[in-house]
């Protein structure tokens, strides 16, 4: 029997509350497929939380971060959301992606942060260039933070540069996304399901 996975996406559009979100859209239908590979899911939108700015696991009274991190360390598979803005990941995930600077003073013994044996993907969205830009400063940083990142990457839509389209806007995903969705979800569920098996060992005295 194949054994079940967790993953826990944050959805780092700039819009809070329950606004339609095209990066939610994209996120969505990524989580789709995973589901088809035995992936249990849960999407949270950063911008409803008050994630405090900083570079540890804690920043006092408010900071919703410990919550949310706690729930990314419990999944086996993180997703990161964002849209493109001025060619960028948006400014919410790169605050999500400072406060994961702490887990590089969390090793254990052997030299290995909380991340490690985690599996780590992004989803990206905008109307503007960008989204090869933003999905390397997003996989980059978490691979620099303990994840592990599989094939492929990210999964991406970019709609025509100053147009009025949105991705939130097709009732189905189009063809190419849908297809590299099918085949992102099924390198993400893979490896973590072999890193799972066999963590990364690290090396004695690590610390």
């Amino acid at each position: 029997m194949v054994a079940s996975l967790k993953a826990f996406g944050l959805n780092c559009t700039l819009k809070a509350g329950g606004q339609t979100s095209s990066t939610e859209a994209l996120m969505e239908q990524l989580f789709q497929e995973l589901t088809k590979h035995d992936v249990e899911g849960e999407i949270v939108r950063a911008a409803n939380f008050d994630i405090k700015p900083g570079v540890s696991d804690d920043e006092g009274k408010g900071d919703a971060w410990p919550e949310l991190m706690k729930k990314a360390l419990a999944a086996d598979i993180l997703v990161i959301g964002s849209p493109i803005w001025l060619g960028q990941p948006s400014s919410v995930a790169k605050r999500v992606l400072e406060r994961m600077d702490a887990f590089i003073d969390q090793k254990d013994e052997r030299g290995r942060m909380p991340s490690y044996g985690k599996v780590a993907i992004c989803a990206i969205v905008g109307n503007e260039d960008g989204a090869h830009h933003s999905a390397a400063e997003i996989l980059s940083a978490l691979l620099e933070v303990g994840f592990t990142v599989p094939s492929g990457g990210p999964t991406y839509w970019v709609g025509e540069a100053m147009g009025s389209k949105e991705y939130k806007d097709f009732k189905t995903a189009p063809d190419v996304v849908a297809k590299w969705n099918a085949m992102l979800a099924s390198n993400t569920a893979h490896l973590a399901r072999l890193l799972k098996a066999a963590n990364y060992p690290g090396i004695k005295g690590g610390r």
